[in-house]
Order: structure tokens, then C-alpha cells, then sequence
């Protein structure tokens, strides 16, 4: 099984290529600015980052490929997992990729430093990051975690900031915990005790730690104001290829329903693209992760994809602790005209 964590987050410190390499790259039927962008009746070819390497977490967009659901939509897909060291938004800016999946809080931060990515659809309604400890733990909730070590990959990305979210819940601040960078070490500085908590994904590194016999528990971080994965593209493509996004959303949609009907599915879907042999144990793994992963999603229907969640509240907290340089209008970082709200 593949590191549980989705991706690296060295995000992007300036944003100078211009989008029309992104458009450049985009193959379309010619487009009439009166109707927004590409003719229903004819395909786009659209790229999409799945910010790792092939892994069950992708699987919507696997089973929305291999079931055709891109193609009758209208869109011709491909799907491009990044390698160990690239930008989270680096191929999204230099047109490599026309959609990223993305959380929405690095979507905002990447806005901040000149990155033109706007996310079109959320795709997991609660934030997927938890404090994991070890099941005999004296820490019960964020609040008992004055005093203690907690281990994260580093100051970047969703485990990250939802660390500082927890802490800030919970009426803490950095100087009162002592924060370790690990890289995507969780599981081994847990069991080996050099840190007392770590931040991990609850859908993710919870059932890998379990596979290995690690008993731990999922300690919930609050209500915090951060918004998790989405779908990230840049501003001029929301005009350009209009329907053509909103063809991927629906798509994805449709094999989020699959996914929430039979998680199976998604296991299914996603063994057909992890290279090699998956054997028993990696399945049942994959398993445990999309039954955790299924609740993330919401219920697909009228209004699935819609930005809900605290945008708002995230810019703020953003800019507080000083992960954003400003406060980034949360109605230029997020367009709900992608979704279908009948």
C-alpha cells in the first residue's frame, strides 16, 4: 500500500506562467462566448492531477473513467498522477492539467501567492484530518494536548493547517505543544513513541495503522473553519471550458452515488489502476479506507459539489495564522456554477 498521505505540498512562492499555455493546451471544439465556452455537442480534452500516486482515495475518478461516465459527458479525460516532488499546482499553472484535485484551504492559499485556481466543486463535505493516538492515550480531545509532542510532515499542507486550526478550537497555541516535522513518517513515530499524537488523514492512515497492528484512535479536531478536497482550475478555463467542467463534475458525481451505494466499487476501481499484484491484505486496507472515506462525500443529488462549507470563516483563519499573506475574498476563491442545484 502507498504512503497514505495524497500528495507533497510545496506550493508554488510565485506564479508567473501565463494561462494561456493552459488554454494552449486544452483540445476543444470551437467555442461561442455567448453560451460559455465548448459545445455540448462536441469533446474537450481535459487533464486532471490526482495529486499522487494511483491509490483508493482516487477512486470516483477511476470508476468515472473506466465506466465511460467522462465520455458521455461530453469530455475526454485523462488522469495524471504527480510525481514524488512536484508542485501541488505546478501543472495546473503550466498547463499540463486543466482540473487538480486540491483541498479547498490550499486552493486559498495558492490563490494568495498569484496561483489563478478556483475551486468548481468540493468533494469532501468535512474535513478529513484528525489527530491520530495511540489507543491507550491520556489525550481524550485537543484540549489535553498541552504538554505533549505532536508529529506533523511539515508546515505546509491540510495536516498542517489543521493543526493549527485544532489548537487554536481548542484554546492552545504552538508554544504550548511541542510540534515535530516528521515527514510522512507518522506511523513509525507513533509506534516507536517519539511523538505522543500525530496529524493524519481519519480515512487514510487510520485503517494503514490498524493493518499493521498499531492500535490508535481517531481523536476529532473541532469545528474547525477549513474546507477540505475539491476540484481546483484556474480562472480562465471556468470560460473557456465551461461545459466541459461541468461535464466532470457530473461525472464524478455520478460515480460518487456508485461509490456511496456499493464502496466495493471503488475498491474495485482502483485495484485496476494500482500497478503490480494487490493482495488480500491491501485490499481489505482499501476497503477499510473508502467504508471511511464514503461519509466524506456527502449525499450525491440535487446540490452535491456546492461550496458549503465555511469559506468565509477559512479566509480569516488563514490570514490570522499567517498562512495567507492577506485575506482572500472567499467569492473569487470558489464558483458554484458548476454544480447541479435541480
Amino acid at each position: 500500500m502507498v504512503r497514505s498521505h495524497p500528495r507533497r505540498r510545496a506550493l508554488l512562492a510565485v506564479a508567473s506562467v501565463t494561462v494561456a499555455a493552459a488554454l494552449s493546451a486544452c483540445t476543444s471544439s470551437t467555442s461561442d462566448p455567448t453560451d460559455g465556452g465548448t459545445s455540448a455537442a462536441e469533446s474537450s480534452s481535459l487533464t486532471i492531477g490526482l495529486t499522487y500516486v494511483p491509490n483508493v482515495q482516487f477512486a470516483p475518478f477511476y470508476r468515472a473513467e473506466q465506466q465511460g461516465y467522462f465520455d458521455e459527458a461530453g469530455v475526454d479525460v485523462t488522469l495524471r498522477h504527480h510525481g514524488e516532488a512536484e508542485d501541488l499546482f505546478g501543472a495546473l499553472t503550466d498547463g499540463t492539467e486543466h482540473v487538480v484535485v486540491a483541498g479547498g484551504d490550499e486552493m486559498m492559499q495558492a490563490r494568495d501567492q498569484g496561483v489563478p485556481v478556483v475551486s468548481i466543486a468540493t468533494l469532501y463535505t468535512s474535513y478529513p484530518v484528525a489527530l491520530i493516538v495511540p489507543s491507550d492515550s491520556e489525550i481524550q480531545s485537543p484540549d489535553d494536548l498541552a504538554g505533549h509532542t505532536v508529529g506533523v510532515p511539515g508546515p505546509f499542507g491540510e495536516t498542517y493547517f489543521g493543526l493549527l486550526a485544532m489548537l487554536q478550537e481548542a484554546g492552545l497555541t504552538e508554544d504550548d505543544v511541542s510540534i515535530e516535522h516528521i515527514g510522512f513518517t507518522q506511523q513509525s513515530a507513533l509506534s516507536e513513541g517519539h511523538v505522543d499524537a500525530v496529524m493524519g488523514y481519519q480515512n487514510n492512515d487510520v485503517p494503514q495503522f490498524a493493518a499493521t497492528g498499531l492500535e490508535v484512535r481517531a481523536v476529532p479536531i473541532g469545528d474547525v473553519p477549513l474546507v477540505g478536497i475539491g476540484l481546483g482550475t484556474t480562472d480562465e478555463l471556468t470560460t473557456t471550458e465551461t461545459e466541459a467542467l461541468r461535464g466532470v463534475v457530473a461525472a464524478v458525481e455520478r460515480a460518487v452515488a456508485d461509490l456511496v451505494a456499493d464502496p466495493q466499487l471503488g475498491v474495485d476501481a482502483a485495484v485496476e489502476e494500482i500497478p503490480g499484484t494487490v493482495d488480500a491484505e491491501q485490499e481489505a486496507i482499501m476497503h477499510a479506507t473508502m467504508e471511511a472515506t464514503v461519509p466524506l462525500y456527502g449525499e450525491p443529488g440535487p446540490g452535491w459539489g456546492a461550496h458549503t462549507g465555511p469559506w468565509q470563516e477559512m479566509s480569516a483563519f488563514l490570514a490570522e495564522a499567517g498562512l495567507t499573506s492577506a485575506i482572500v475574498p472567499a467569492d473569487e476563491a470558489y464558483n458554484n456554477a458548476f454544480t447541479d442545484d435541480e
